[in-house]
């Protein structure tokens, strides 16, 4: 009777087997190079990892496989790529625009905002939004940014010599920055403790969503919402939603009393007559009285980009102040750079100041090729489509690892270098347009990257000119987590001590 019953059980998982990892979709995954499938399982189990331990086995992966590797647990089905071609010929057309099934996991939070959308709500999102990042509109924003510099320098004036944790402290500059620019609204003594609370609830949230990311047994909503993390996870959304209502809430307030200052430009308008190129909350609450976005849909891009605006720019901050601090030279090259353009004098630095700061932009660019603020993207392929002469099925997500891409010795001659000099012009010629995307590329590109560059330009302009930064931490110190945003499992240490004469 036990021989029968185990013979039977036997049969009844050979046929979850056939009909899970053997079908034809299966099939067509595994001429795809990847690891071996688990019975059963088929991937699942080896991505149940720890933050720390689940980054570097991408590492290990986009090692041993030349550009192209397949995930395989059903019924998730991935493939990920990390070379310009196949990258480019997913990202480039609207075909595949939608985000991946893995983007659910972001919906409790960010919901249908332009980061998650797909179709025409996207394109409509998108139409109004893109001219709120305008040039004439950035120009207005300097005045802030540069305000918000010298806040972050007078608050690094109290380290002098001491080694402190850089992420706080940029992430406070940031938040601030996107709150006062793009929200029109200033933090105040009263909302800054709710901004800490804020700022802690995205780091938690990040961990909880990419833990359940690998977890496959947490993908389905029912038995997330009734475990301890999908408890956790709804306690930080509300917190989080708690802090932007209160950002929407006191701009209309003031839009009430004051009303709106629109830019003075003779360009186009967009979507109506009465949306001209203004602050993008401000162009949400207007498009919000013409019927174009209901409450939601505020709350949606609100979240997206005070999250996005603000996160994002902070890591790539965090990571470019950690390699000049270890590579004095290219930090003295800047100073250099700056010394010429402030003609050794201290003044504020102002709007055209920027365009001038040519190698501190290439330091940026090459800090972010190293250290990408956001590490993977991921699409739905949206009908078939041949990647490296693999046949990839409707259905399946494609993952884009720009961290493994920007690392390519085939693109990048000595990857591991912090070689801002690959950004020059003259050695920007032939590269593959698709190489380098820190910002992502094609129609889903960042509406914000040039808002981004702006902000890192401000922020590391105006730390330079008062401070010789010196090593703390180094390079190799760096343990990075798998999370929404780059991250490092520990506090980044520098340590600042005022320049003797500023600019001389």
């Amino acid at each position: 009777m036990l021989t029968f019953i185990f013979c039977l059980i036997t049969l009844f998982l050979l046929i979850i087997e056939l009909v899970i990892n053997h079908n034809t979709k299966a099939k067509l995954l595994k001429k795809i190079p990847g690891p071996k499938n688990v019975f059963i399982f088929g991937n699942a189990l080896r991505v149940m990892l720890s933050p720390v331990e689940l980054f570097k086995l991408a590492r290990r992966d986009a090692a041993r496989w030349n550009g192209i590797y397949r995930f395989w647990a059903y019924p998730r089905s991935a493939v990920n790529v990390y070379n310009p071609e196949d990258i480019e010929k997913v990202i480039s057309t609207t075909k595949h625009n939608e985000k991946s099934t893995l983007y659910r996991f972001l919906r409790p939070w960010l919901q249908e905002g332009l980061l998650l959308s797909s179709g025409s709500k996207w394109y409509q999102r998108r139409k109004i939004l893109t001219p709120t990042f305008h040039f004439k509109i950035l120009r207005d924003f300097f005045v802030i940014m540069e305000e918000n510099g010298v806040r972050l320098t007078d608050s690094l004036m109290s380290t002098e010599g001491k080694a402190i944790d850089i992420v706080p402290i940029l992430s406070e500059f940031t938040l601030n920055s996107i709150c006062e620019t793009a929200m029109g609204t200033q933090l105040s003594e009263e909302t800054n403790a709710t901004a800490k609370s804020y700022k802690s609830a995205i780091y938690e949230l990040g961990k909880l969503i990419i833990g359940r990311v690998s977890r496959i047994y947490y993908h389905t909503d029912f038995i997330f919402n009734l475990s301890a993390t999908g408890k956790r996870q709804n306690g930080n959304i509300k917190t989080v939603h708690s802090f932007t209502k209160k950002v929407i809430r006191d701009r209309k307030e003031y839009i009430e009393i004051n009303g709106i200052q629109n830019v003075n430009t003779e360009d186009d308008v967009f979507m109506t007559k009465k949306l001209k190129k203004t602050a993008m909350l401000d162009v949400l609450i207007m498009a919000h009285k013409d019927h174009l976005i209901d409450d939601n849909g505020i709350q949606e891009e609100v979240d997206t980009f005070m999250f996005e605006g603000h996160d994002t720019t902070a890591s790539g901050l965090t990571f470019c102040l950690l390699l000049l601090a270890n590579n004095k030279c290219i930090q003295d090259k800047i100073f250099e750079e700056l010394k010429d353009i402030f003609d050794g004098s201290s003044r504020s630095a102002n709007f055209e100041d920027l365009s001038k700061m040519r190698y501190l932009e290439c330091c940026i660019k090459e800090s972010m090729r190293l250290y990408p603020p956001v590490p993977i993207i991921s699409r739905a392929i949206n009908g078939t489509l041949t990647l490296s002469n693999y046949e990839i099925p409707t259905g399946t997500y494609c993952n884009i690892h720009i961290y493994d891409l920007h690392r390519r010795a085939d693109l990048f001659e000595s990857p591991l270098d912090f070689n801002p000099d690959r950004f020059l012009p003259d050695n920007c010629i032939g590269r593959h347009p698709y190489a380098y995307i820190p910002f992502s590329a094609g129609p889903r590109n960042c509406i914000g990257q040039k808002f981004a560059i702006m902000e890192m330009k401000v922020a590391l302009s105006a730390i330079i000119r008062k401070f010789e930064l010196l090593p703390v931490t180094r390079p190799s110190d760096l343990e990075i987590i798998a999370d929404l945003v780059l991250r490092n499992s520990k506090p980044i240490y520098v340590s600042f001590v005022t320049r003797n004469k500023n600019l001389s």
